[in-house]
């Protein structure tokens, strides 16, 4: 301990000394003036101080204590981890909240959430509209979402963290209404009974129906609408992504602010039975950029969890999947990309009260109400060939008073004199193969599990989705929700499940 002790107060003098370097040299040559000895006093009075300083840090610096002469990042992310999710949206946070609520041994699963971005400024979760609807044309995606409206219902059973305030989502259950026009009225009516025999309470209504129920809605071009009377509405992101993180916390997961720039792996050759040799890949380690720094991390871990939302396909070619030069299935990206999408604020005093359901007309716009002051949100989704460039969240204005707001004032003519607010963009996970979530491992690499590609229904289906990973992971299969026709296969034997509802 003396020879320690002496070692130290030789690190904190030499470090005084490149503090005070004009002060040590005018000590060194006597102090010959008076301004010199007052600097030399001051010297020594820096000296005393910082020696109380070092003493007090040195009481701490025992056997058990976490004092260290050398600086350390306390944001780097732990050097090993069993499971390392990638992506810190709602998607990523539900993950951990049911491995950790699932896990058999407490503190048996450590969890490590790697988000990018610390402000959460073009996090897709919070730039989202809120949505949850039951009015899917697949029974899997139904069932996600009578899930998550159970779930939301009931959250504060869920998530409630001891000494916080109650969460409260602040879900309006104000239901969905879809609107077809002539062409789309047989695929509504198909999609009706699809809904109703997976136990979503749904109603179809005529044009007279429609507008005795809703008299300030235009039922021109109107064939048929489909309206939920109960699980159905909006609620607030950011409130649900922030209680999935506390409550993920509270049990136990890591939070890591950082960029995942590679994966280190390793690779297992396999002769299958007709002698064809197939490559299976697994990552060891996963690389984490600390944010405005040259710092990184490799975390060593069991498995990855790639929930990075609209930029999981880069995330997977980092792990070699899209790799063209391959003849296996590892060539084969993983077909998800970012599709960014405007939400426009606006305000219109002589619009629909309370009574306004989110609204989707047969144009594509959509609309629902946003508090209680007559405002409301509104968009609409571009068209293939006009889809705008995703390198930054810009948003272009003209697209409102070009494709938007025409449909809304057709449909709703009290907006004909609505006055836009503000307006921001976000980016959808949009599946380019069939426009619906990929869930579940890779085939080849056997220790990276994906839940992406929701194109845009993500959020509302965060529950289900969090539960599903985790049973996946810490049991072996799907316990509650069968969502295997969601997995991998369906890319490689390009089987589409094609969602109709999409918005």
């Amino acid at each position: 301990m003396a020879a320690w002790r002496r070692t130290a107060f030789r690190l904190l003098t030499a470090c005084l000394f490149r503090r005070n370097p004009v002060s040590l040299g005018r000590c060194a040559r006597g102090f010959t003036s008076s301004k010199a000895l007052r600097k030399g006093n001051d010297f020594f009075k820096d000296l005393e101080s910082e020696m109380k300083k070092f003493h007090e840090k040195l009481v701490t610096a025992l056997p058990g204590s976490d004092w260290t002469p050398i600086h350390r990042n306390l944001n780097l992310p732990p050097e090993r981890a069993d499971i390392v999710i990638v992506g810190g949206g709602v998607m990523g946070w539900a993950i951990a909240y049911w491995l950790k609520k699932k896990e058999r041994i407490r503190d048996g699963v450590r969890v490590v959430v790697v988000e990018r971005d610390p402000t959460y400024t073009q996090a897709s979760t919070v730039l989202s509209v809120g949505g949850i609807r039951q009015q899917f044309s697949m029974p899997e995606n139904i069932h996600m979402s009578l899930f998550s409206c159970y779930f939301l219902r009931n959250i504060n059973e869920y998530l409630s963290v001891m000494n916080e305030d109650p969460i409260d989502v602040q879900f309006n259950h104000a239901g969905y209404l879809f609107l077809a026009s002539e062409n789309g009225a047989q695929v509504m009516e198909e999609n009706y009974h699809i809904q109703r025999r997976e136990g979503a309470s749904v109603v179809l209504l005529s044009p007279e129906q429609l507008k005795k129920k809703f008299p300030w809605i235009n039922t021109e071009g109107v064939a048929l609408a489909s309206y939920g009377l109960e699980n159905e509405g909006w609620f607030d992101p950011w409130i649900l992504l922030n209680a999935f993180r506390k409550k993920a916390i509270s049990m136990g997961v890591y939070q890591c602010f950082g960029d995942v720039t590679g994966f280190k792996t390793s690779s297992r050759e396999m002769v299958t039975a007709s002698g064809e040799k197939v490559d299976f890949k697994r990552i060891r380690h996963v690389i984490v950029q600390m944010p405005n720094s040259t710092e990184y991390q490799p975390v060593e871990c069991a498995l990855v969890v790639n929930a990075a939302g609209a930029w999981s396909g880069n995330v997977a070619q980092m792990a070699g999947i899209g790799d063209d030069s391959r003849d296996d299935i590892l060539s084969m990206p993983v077909p998800v990309e970012p599709r960014k999408r405007y939400v426009y604020v606006f305000h219109s005093p002589e619009g629909p009260g309370l009574d306004m359901p989110f609204l989707i007309d047969n144009s594509g716009a959509y609309a629902r109400r946003e508090g209680l002051g007559g405002n409301y949100l509104g968009g609409q989704s571009p068209t293939e060939d006009g889809e705008p460039e995703v390198s930054n969240l810009e948003v272009n204005y003209d697209f409102f008073t070009e494709n938007v707001w025409p449909n809304l004032a057709n449909r709703i003519p009290s907006f004909q004199n609505l006055k836009v607010k503000s307006a921001w963009a976000g980016y959808y996970d949009y599946n380019t193969f069939d426009q619906n979530g990929i869930l579940g491992i890779h085939p080849l690499v056997n220790n990276l599990y994906f839940a992406t590609g929701f194109s845009g229904h993500g959020i509302q289906q965060a529950p289900a989705v969090g539960r599903a990973i985790a049973e996946l992971i810490l049991d072996g299969n799907f316990q509650t929700l069968d969502l295997t026709n969601l997995g991998f296969k369906r890319l490689f034997v390009g089987e589409k499940m094609l969602e109709r509802n999409i918005v």
